[in-house]
């Protein structure tokens, strides 16, 4: 990968819905910025994905506790650009104008080893590839060795990708389609679902240490997840 050099910011972005971001999405955006030395990790809350669910808070509030999250944190930023963008939100469309209105920012997107096997599935694969570095990272119920069917990922040794699994490997750098770099990375098993503290909140259990307290207050002063 390019090296950031004196006016080159390594960023890494990091998108999704965050409904509501919890401490697994931040110790691995933790995780991923110091192995790789990123300037900065920048979250992008999604605005209105391409497949909606119904229990999707609004994306002014998702943007709020992200927000919330990461003020602590002086690496983390966070942009609207798919909060208020109108219509849509594909990750195609941010990448090409983010490097549009930051051409000194070398981006690398943070994906999850199930949103990188449903890329085919996304808006203009192709072009997305072609746009950024690609940092796909381990995932709990989904393994490295699965990428050998990914149409968008070079011939890998599937021994590497079975080490990486065993965590023989921490990390494994890769070639993707169209010759961008990517890398494989392992990060601390976190088994906290956005899923289940969505029905921990509508069963009125304790959410407490599965996220920030910041984002819990808010979650409770503004009724969300309850319907």
């Amino acid at each position: 990968m390019v090296s950031s050099g004196y006016d080159l910011l390594k960023v890494g972005i990091f998108g999704g819905t965050f409904n509501p971001i919890h401490y697994g999405h931040l110790r691995m955006a933790e995780e991923v910025r110091l192995r790789l030395g990123f300037d900065k990790v920048l979250f992008i809350p999604s605005g209105t994905p391409p497949l909606k669910r119904k229990d999707l808070a609004s994306a002014s509030y998702r943007f709020e506790m992200v927000r919330l999250a990461i003020l602590d944190n002086p690496f983390f930023e966070i942009s609207d650009i798919e909060a208020r963008r109108r219509g849509k939100s594909y990750t195609v469309r941010t990448i090409e104008e983010l490097k549009e209105s930051y051409p000194g920012w070398e981006f690398h997107l943070i994906l999850g080893i199930d949103a990188f096997l449903d890329l085919p599935n996304w808006r203009d694969p192709d072009r997305l590839v072609s746009l950024s570095y690609f940092v796909i990272i381990s995932r709990p119920g989904f393994r490295f060795v699965d990428l050998r069917f990914s149409p968008f990922l070079k011939k890998t040794d599937h021994r590497i990708l079975r080490e990486i699994d065993d965590a023989e490997k921490d990390s494994y750098p890769i070639v993707l389609k169209g010759g961008k770099e990517g890398l494989l990375l392992r990060t601390t098993p976190l088994g906290i679902s956005a899923t289940n503290i969505r029905d921990y909140i509508k069963q009125g259990e304790s959410v407490k240490y599965l996220l920030p307290a910041e984002v819990q207050s808010f979650i409770i002063k503004n009724k969300l997840f309850k319907n």
